[in-house]
């Protein structure tokens, strides 16, 4: 059987910590970033983990 390809999107949105969880992007900072307060923006800025609900699907996406 061939090996398993790992999702090309997905291996460039996600990083595996060295804990074996999964580190994400936050959304909403492509555009209109006019309209959002200074506070707001700082706080996009910062990378979060993954959901447990969504975790396993990433995880399958990333061949790990």
């Amino acid at each position: 059987m061939p090996k398993m390809k790992t999702h090309s999107s997905a291996k460039k949105r996600f990083r595996v910590t060295g804990k074996g969880k999964i580190k994400r992007f936050q959304a909403y900072t492509s555009h209109m970033m006019r309209n959002k307060s200074k506070k707001a923006k700082l706080r996009l800025r910062d990378a979060s983990l993954v959901s447990k609900a969504d975790e396993k699907r990433v995880r399958a996406l990333l061949c790990i």
